[in-house]
């Protein structure tokens, strides 16, 4: 998808509340319902976080799922189990609300990927790599002084590959091709419950612009988290905690008209 990011924002204005008219919610993970860590593993459960998820799913009837670059397995561990529907690794897994689970077969350039990165962690403290099956992962948050050769070896290993190069918050993912957030949205909202509902992208990184897009092409709009820059969102919250402030405002004003 091509994504068409407005012009770089000073202050995104806060999103509405109240004006929602039978809305779906499309919620990334990291850096949006949890913070940021050095190590993917670091991030766990919080009640505050599940409580709200699970309001938000019986108020909205459903119509909320989490699309991250994370696996499904990872999304059930850190949201507690709280939502059905879900999308993992930029749309290479996906779950619909009622259960039934889909992945893309694997490119095999994945594995070369995987070996590759780990030999460049090996030489690197603080590098961590993820292996997704479909997808590879180098964190280099621990280390952020090797950020640049992270991109140089992630670069080539695309160019040679073929693999799509996936860049993030201190991360950087080589994913078999074919799907991103954008993909999972529009999926999702052919689907019951979300069929005919206007679809809301929370999201804070580049990974996410897909799904900011696919959002507003469909009638709805995207919520950057964190600080301003050039983004295809049209409204903006600050970080985590104003995240889970808004959905608990969310799911405080939906009454029985608007689901």
């Amino acid at each position: 998808m091509n994504v068409d990011a407005g012009s770089l924002s000073h202050i995104l204005p806060p999103p509405p509340i109240e004006a929602l008219r039978r809305p779906a919610l499309f919620l990334d993970m990291d850096g949006v319902l949890a913070p940021l860590a050095p190590h993917p593993d670091d991030v766990v459960p919080v009640a505050r976080r599940t409580a709200v998820l699970k309001q938000l799913i019986q108020k909205l009837d459903g119509r909320v799922a989490i699309i991250s670059g994370r696996t499904l397995s990872e999304i059930d561990r850190i949201s507690d189990g709280a939502a059905q529907a879900a999308s993992g690794v930029h749309g290479l897994e996906r779950r619909s609300a009622d259960g039934v689970a889909v992945r893309d077969e694997a490119d095999p350039a994945v594995k070369q990927a995987v070996a590759a990165f780990n030999a460049f962690a090996a030489e690197r403290p603080g590098v961590v790599v993820e292996d997704k099956g479909v997808a590879a992962g180098l964190h280099y948050r621990g280390a952020p002084d090797q950020g640049g050769a992270a991109q140089a070896l992630a670069t080539d290993i695309a160019d040679r590959t073929g693999l799509v190069l996936q860049p993030g918050s201190m991360v950087l993912e080589l994913k078999t091709p074919g799907t991103d957030k954008g993909t999972a949205l529009t999926a999702f909202m052919d689907q019951s419950p979300f069929k005919g509902a206007v679809p809301i992208m929370v999201g804070d990184d580049l990974t996410d612009e897909h799904g900011f897009a696919a959002a507003t092409a469909l009638g709805g709009f995207g919520i950057l988290v964190g600080p301003p820059r050039e983004t295809a969102a049209r409204h903006g919250l600050a970080d985590v905690d104003a995240v889970l402030d808004w959905l608990e405002a969310v799911a405080a004003s939906v009454s029985e008209t608007t689901t």
